[in-house]
């Protein structure tokens, strides 16, 4: 049987989502959490692997395991697998899925959301889900414009990190949108796939545009230069999640807000 679960997580205390020796990581969790219900070692495949400090509200894994007896609901797998996860990571749906299913290939889509507080002065209680780049206001029209550059099937070099092992550079940014609620900016990007770090040097270059360091014209000079020596520094890692991964209707996987749920709340006022 396969089973597809919907997780959100605070990233800020593990090293990323993949299982790592030694370290803390959001797999290593999930697996020991998911093992304790099935009565069985089970090993997860994920929709992305996350980074240190990312946080995530729409992550997708799933995972096969042999049924000996009544199967269980979905509701007693998202209910029993969170009594044994710890506070910051949470499964927010649970669904029995086709056996083609498939949490990383099967998605045509992801969306990312990096949150920016842009006040005056630094953010307190929510400052563990934040990026925090107080003081100077940021010219968020003027990065949304400066976006624009990005959609396409394009080489994204220029925001690669030296350290990714994608074969290809060329991703399919479908939209990027920047949006500001009060003192919050939300970049959101939705793509086929990225690149290791693609969104947080996005954002590093669309915060120089934002400060009026350079021109809204500046991204697309870097999409044609193709390379990352030339572009803004890597954004901060605490403001990024992975909020949406798409699927085809037909594995029925459950669509839920996007979130963070703070966020939620701030549009749904603007």
């Amino acid at each position: 049987m396969r089973i597809a679960l919907g997780i959100e997580y605070d990233g800020s205390a593990y090293q990323g989502f993949q299982l790592q020796d030694d370290v803390r990581s959001i797999q290593g969790e999930l697996e020991s959490a998911i093992g304790r219900i099935a009565a069985q070692d089970v090993r997860i495949i994920c929709a992305g692997r996350t980074d240190a400090g990312v946080h995530a509200t729409g992550q997708v894994i799933h995972f096969d395991y042999e049924s000996s007896g009544k199967p269980r609901s979905t509701y007693a797998w998202s209910k029993g697998v969170n009594v044994f996860l710890p506070p910051d990571i949470a499964v927010r749906w649970a669904a029995e899925v086709a056996d083609d299913f498939h949490a990383r290939f099967s998605a045509y889509a992801r969306t990312y959301r990096y949150i920016i507080w842009n006040g005056r002065q630094r953010c307190g209680i929510l400052s563990g889900g934040l990026s925090d780049y107080s003081g100077k206001s940021l010219d968020s029209d003027l990065m949304h414009e400066a976006a624009q550059y990005l959609i396409g099937e394009r080489d994204f070099s220029s925001f690669r990190s030296s350290q990714c092992q994608s074969l290809s550079p060329f991703r399919n940014v479908h939209e990027v949108r920047v949006m500001r609620y009060g003192d919050f900016v939300v970049i959101e990007i939705t793509a086929n796939a990225f690149l290791h770090h693609m969104v947080r040097n996005i954002a590093g270059s669309l915060l120089e545009v934002g400060y009026g360091r350079r021109p809204a014209e500046w991204i697309g000079e870097l999409m044609d230069v193709c390379d990352r020596t030339k572009a803004g520094a890597t954004a901060k890692p605490g403001g990024l999640y992975l909020v949406n991964v798409l699927y085809p209707q037909r594995f029925g996987i459950p669509k839920t807000p996007s979130g963070p749920l703070w966020l939620d709340s701030v549009l749904s006022g603007r």
